[in-house]
């Protein structure tokens, strides 16, 4: 049985170094480093532990807390381009058993369609991972048309995931909620802002995955739906459900019957693998667990460990 894990992270050894001499990573002060240890191994202890799980490729993205979007625009993409050629090296080096997520300073979007465009076109790399907001600001917002243009023309996909706070830090930051629960409500928010703000219609062919199963827009969309009944959302010419196997999403739901509401109303061909490695919201031995669902057929589980990526990324298998 094949896999490919669309969500799994690399922390940039040059920072890890930076941070370990005492010295200033692209103006980011040394601190104490505080990471995951398996954030440390080289790629070869990495495809070791990748092989007892039985993941074949992972398709690497420099963690969420590299986003410093609200950092002078500049300096963010000469620290992207280092992170984003270290990844590329992981692809070359071992080509067989990753692929690369681009970081792009989404505060200038000039400047995040140029590393893109770098990245896909030069480098091989397949997207981008990016939060679902910029210094406050949602994708619908007129001033991203351009990047989400951009990458369709490129074929990029990208991976939403959240960085920094999410929606419910303001309100609690009790029971370790800002994560279980932020992190969904954020991707909700995203999938509304993606299809409400026009994003969908305009780029018919952008390709966009929601980490965490996207979060509660499955859950919310008859609500959503609802606003739409009663003239609340004339802006878009379908309701928000129609919208819902436009988008990807990875498997990471933690509850079985979560993935099986997931798979009914998005469609089985719009799933993908992900495993959030190496962090402790990761799945427990994430392929046994998707082998093991017992409400999925054969022909699901295929398509969620691999053959919806290899589509969606244009990977093929001997």
């Amino acid at each position: 049985m094949r896999s490919i894990d669309i969500h799994a992270h690399v922390t940039p050894q040059s920072y890890i170094s930076a941070m370990k001499g005492g010295q200033v990573w692209h103006g980011v002060q040394p601190e104490p480093l505080d990471i995951e240890p398996q954030l440390e191994w080289t790629p070869e202890q990495r495809i070791k532990d990748m092989d007892s799980l039985g993941v074949d490729v992972q398709v690497a993205s420099t963690g969420a807390q590299f986003y410093y979007y609200g950092g002078d625009a500049q300096a963010v993409a000469a620290m992207h381009r280092e992170c984003n050629d270290e990844v590329h090296q992981m692809t070359i080096d071992h080509p067989e058993r990753f692929r690369g997520l681009a970081q792009i300073p989404m505060q200038d979007v000039d400047l995040a369609i140029a590393e893109l465009d770098r990245c896909v076109n030069q480098l091989g790399m397949v997207g981008a991972m990016i939060d679902d907001k910029v210094n406050g600001k949602t994708f619908d917002e007129p001033e991203f048309l351009p990047l989400w243009k951009a990458a369709e023309q490129m074929g990029a996909v990208f991976l939403i995931h959240q960085g920094g706070g999410t929606l419910v830090r303001p309100r609690t930051r009790s029971y370790h909620l800002p994560n279980t629960i932020g992190n969904l409500v954020d991707r909700a928010v995203t999938f509304a802002s993606f299809v409400m703000g026009g994003v969908m219609d305009a780029c018919p062919d952008l390709k966009i995955c929601l980490a965490h199963g996207g979060g509660y827009a499955c859950y919310g969309v008859g609500r959503m739906d609802r606003s739409w009944d009663v003239g609340r959302l004339p802006q878009i010419p379908q309701p928000p459900s129609a919208y819902l196997s436009r988008f990807y999403y990875d498997c990471l739901t933690h509850s079985e019957s979560a993935l099986r509401m997931l798979i009914d109303m998005a469609g089985i061909d719009k799933v993908v693998f992900g495993t959030d490695w190496p962090f402790d919201m990761q799945i427990d031995w994430p392929v046994s667990w998707v082998l093991g669902l017992e409400s999925l057929t054969q022909d699901e589980k295929e398509a969620i460990l691999w053959k919806n990526m290899e589509k969606l990324l244009g990977i093929t298998s001997d």
